[in-house]
């Protein structure tokens, strides 16, 4: 092989490998343009899936508030129930690399902290389904058991008894 061949594949070789670097700094300066985009759009349809679950649970519980026939002395303890039925406010996630500046027992500490928060949600909603269910009579409470609570199922399947 003389020296000729030597210095032109190597060049070749070299410009293959520029080119390539430049195409992949050309691919990575386009794809970093649209993720402002993709978030913005991630958060669009967040709140629409937000909303569109909001509404579903709403038509939900105007056909078990339909369904139970209550009667004018048990409507305060249902719209109280309802009240407290609906998902509490989320907490700020936060910067992106939030998490990524803490250590793990501050990490696991906030993690706690968020599930004190669902606990005491959950606590409220608890209490005021016991008041509601106090004032209901047996066939209401048949009712509500078979279709108040059911979640995930769309009343297709029946809880095994």
């Amino acid at each position: 092989m003389n020296v000729l061949t030597t210095v032109r594949n190597t060049l070749v070789i070299s410009l293959a490998v520029l080119g390539m670097g430049g195409a992949a700094v050309a691919v990575h300066a386009q794809e970093s343009k649209p993720k402002a985009a993709s978030v913005e759009r991630h958060h669009g349809e967040r709140a629409a899936h937000v909303a569109k679950r909001q509404a579903h649970m709403a038509e939900r519980q105007a056909r078990l508030h339909e369904q139970l026939k209550l009667s004018a002395e048990q409507e305060p303890a249902w719209a109280a129930w309802s009240a407290a039925s609906k998902p509490g406010e989320r907490p700020a996630r936060g910067a992106r690399g939030q998490w990524a500046g803490k250590s793990a027992p501050e990490r696991m500490e906030q993690q706690l902290d968020m599930a004190k928060q669902h606990v005491a949600h959950m606590e409220t909603r608890l209490a005021a389904l016991n008041t509601l269910y106090a004032t209901l009579t047996p066939e209401q409470k048949k009712v509500f058991d078979e279709q108040g609570m059911r979640r995930g199922h769309h009343g297709k399947h029946k809880r095994p008894a």
